[in-house]
């Protein structure tokens, strides 16, 4: 697709295939969406990569990156009670920052509507857990949509507008990873766009409460509940719900992209036996009674067939039980049904244990050779990479405890570095970093946290430290961009989704705090570096050491867009070389390998010739290509 942006603003219907994540922006232009912003957050980034290839001055509507999500949810949250159409998007766990706001939401007046895409993750592909944010949509009162291709993604988001705008609530469109990366050919309507927009401000205190003070708790209340059986009528009048097949005595209820790995695996059941018919639900909140109550009632067996936790089961037995309904019911019954994504082998595995006489014993997959394991691991001149180095070196063996943070410096807990022995949150090194320090007089303390999640979260922690006079260091790793969802802005970049800005320092804004102890290196002088955090530690309270290198990945990106760009990489001299493997085995760059016989190579496809690994060779083996090794 050479011009994303511009088939996003085509005005006559077409047909694409996109994935899910682009389809949904498709959708933002046609509703007439007014402001969108996010913080970025796996499988969330692309719908950010869509809007970005739209020209600034092309974009129907504002779009930013925020400095967390809570933010970009009060953000959105304003647009749309003055009037505006916004959504906001994030990640699974991004809803938890949020939440001290969305939770209020449905108690709120959004007149221009307020659509929240949730970019939620069964199998936790790229999150540290696999929570089920539906239990968020019950406890708020927010009703949810729930697509499972590309294609409803587009016209959920289209219903979740005009439900958002009809009721002046908040809507849930609940993607999950595999709805937001896979693809299909979608169609899409031709869109208009209006001579001018109605951007005036409407803002109306008297429209409801929005104060939620003690006193006017109660009727915001009754009104969300209201809204719930608004909108569950909504759905069900647009036929957004859909009965597959007959099924004579069987049935399915499921919703997402667990229907398609439903359907793929009845594909499979002969003609001879009798499919179970599938009701497929649109909205899994509010319970979408009728639909339910009726699938129920024509059937003598329905399986509940969802991802992760046992909301839709333990709803539709309450509903089967206060109807009088006679089904059975067939709910989760081993440990793993609550764990992972229902991929079609899951499925199959799960309906043989229900119904063995209609699904086969599962297939089992085998493989010619075995395969190896593929760590995840920092890139080739990763900055973090010798910022472990050299912090290693002066951390005492057996004594320091050492807390990581949420970027890609999270992987420095691996083998061999072992820096960042728990995690939480996001901002939460500071934190827990402070409490580690408590009664600790023997082991220092040592917290991780980058300069994105620094903005994010990073700050309250770091205030704390200060107030209570903690005894920890505080490592900055600094890179200048958000590297582990695909190098987004943050405020201290010089740049936001729009253009140049500003940049806010991160040392600066340390310095206003109070922070007295603030080192400051490039992580690529590893001496310094060393020598730099013995220093801090040696500092009573809180200090703070900024190790800043920038992204290479970006970086050597950006380099090779230019004309003249030659390759880089280093070499071993062999000669030189004494096979200590401080390479391989210590700093631990990828570009490294080591043969049967003990020597090392180079991959050239790998190394991007950075030199950060010369000096950490005891013999001076390493040398720029085209040079001989020396003295280390």
């Amino acid at each position: 697709m050479k011009n994303m942006g511009g088939m996003l603003l085509t005005t006559t219907p077409f047909s694409e295939i996109v994935m899910g994540n682009t389809a949904l922006v498709r959708a933002m232009v046609e509703a007439g969406t007014r402001v969108v912003t996010s913080y970025p957050g796996s499988p969330t980034p692309e719908i950010a990569t869509a809007i970005q290839s739209i020209p600034p001055d092309k974009r129907p509507f504002y779009f930013e990156f925020s400095t967390n999500e809570k933010v970009a949810a009060e953000v959105a949250f304003g647009a749309s009670i003055n009037g505006h159409l916004a959504t906001v998007f994030f990640k699974s766990v991004g809803l938890n920052v949020a939440a001290d706001s969305f939770v209020q939401f449905s108690l709120m007046h959004c007149l221009g509507g307020l659509v929240v895409v949730l970019g939620d993750d069964p199998g936790a592909n790229s999150s540290q857990n696999e929570q089920d944010n539906r239990h968020y949509a019950r406890m708020s009162y927010t009703p949810v949509l729930e697509p499972a291709n590309p294609t409803e993604v587009y016209e959920y988001y289209l219903e979740a507008a005009n439900l958002a705008r009809a009721t002046a609530k908040a809507i849930i469109l609940r993607l999950t990873t595999h709805v937001c990366h896979a693809k299909e050919r979608v169609a899409f309507k031709g869109w208009s766009p209006p001579a001018a927009y109605d951007d005036q401000p409407r803002f109306d205190p008297t429209r409801g409460s929005y104060i939620p003070i003690t006193a006017r708790v109660f009727p915001p209340k009754r009104e969300a509940l209201a809204a719930l059986g608004r909108v569950e009528r909504w759905v069900d009048e647009r036929g957004l719900h859909r009965v597959i097949g007959s099924g004579g005595e069987r049935g399915l209820i499921t919703s997402g992209m667990v229907a398609l790995s439903a359907r793929e695996v009845l594909a499979e059941v002969p003609e001879t036996l009798e499919k179970p018919a599938i009701l497929k639900l649109a909205m899994p909140y509010p319970l979408p009674v009728r639909a339910i109550a009726e699938f129920l009632a024509a059937h003598r067996e329905v399986k509940i067939l969802e991802e992760l936790d046992d909301n839709l089961e333990k709803e539709i037995k309450a509903l089967a039980y206060d109807q009088g309904l006679t089904t059975r019911i067939i709910g989760k019954s081993e440990l793993d049904d609550w764990v992972g994504e229902y991929t079609p082998d899951k499925v199959r595995a799960i309906l043989h244990r229900t119904w063995p006489d209609l699904v086969p014993v599962p297939r089992v997959a085998t493989t010619a050779m075995p395969v190896p394991l593929r760590p995840a691991q920092m890139c080739p001149g990763c900055g973090h990479r010798s910022a472990f180095h050299a912090i290693k070196q002066a951390l005492p063996a057996d004594g320091a405890i050492t807390v990581a943070d949420i970027g890609c410096h999270t992987l420095g807990f691996q083998e061999p570095y072992r820096m960042g022995e728990v995690l939480l949150c996001m901002g939460a090194s500071t934190g827990i970093g402070s409490g580690l320090s408590l009664f600790n007089h023997s082991r220092p303390v040592v917290a991780f946290l980058g300069d994105s999640t620094f903005f994010h979260a990073g700050l309250p922690g770091i205030v704390n430290a200060l107030f209570n006079r903690h005894n920890l260091t505080l490592v900055l790793m600094e890179n200048g961009t958000t590297a582990m969802t695909g190098h987004q802005e943050h405020a201290a970049s010089g740049r936001n989704a729009n253009g140049p800005v500003e940049a806010i320092p991160v040392r600066r804004v340390l310095e206003g705090l109070g922070v007295r102890n603030i080192f400051e290196v490039d992580t690529y002088r590893q001496k310094e570096l060393t020598e730099l955090m013995r220093q801090a530690l040696a500092q009573d309270g809180f200090s703070v050491v900024i190790a800043r290198h920038p992204c290479m990945l970006l970086f050597t990106r950006n380099q090779r867009r230019k004309s003249g760009y030659q390759a880089r990489h280093v070499h071993i001299d062999q000669g030189t070389c004494a096979r200590i493997h401080t390479c391989v085995q210590t700093f631990a760059c990828p570009s490294f390998s080591r043969a049967a016989d003990g020597s090392v190579s180079v991959n050239p496809e790998l190394c991007i010739g950075d030199g950060s690994c010369i000096q950490t060779c005891p013999t001076g083996a390493i040398a720029r290509a085209g040079q001989e090794g020396g003295t280390p």
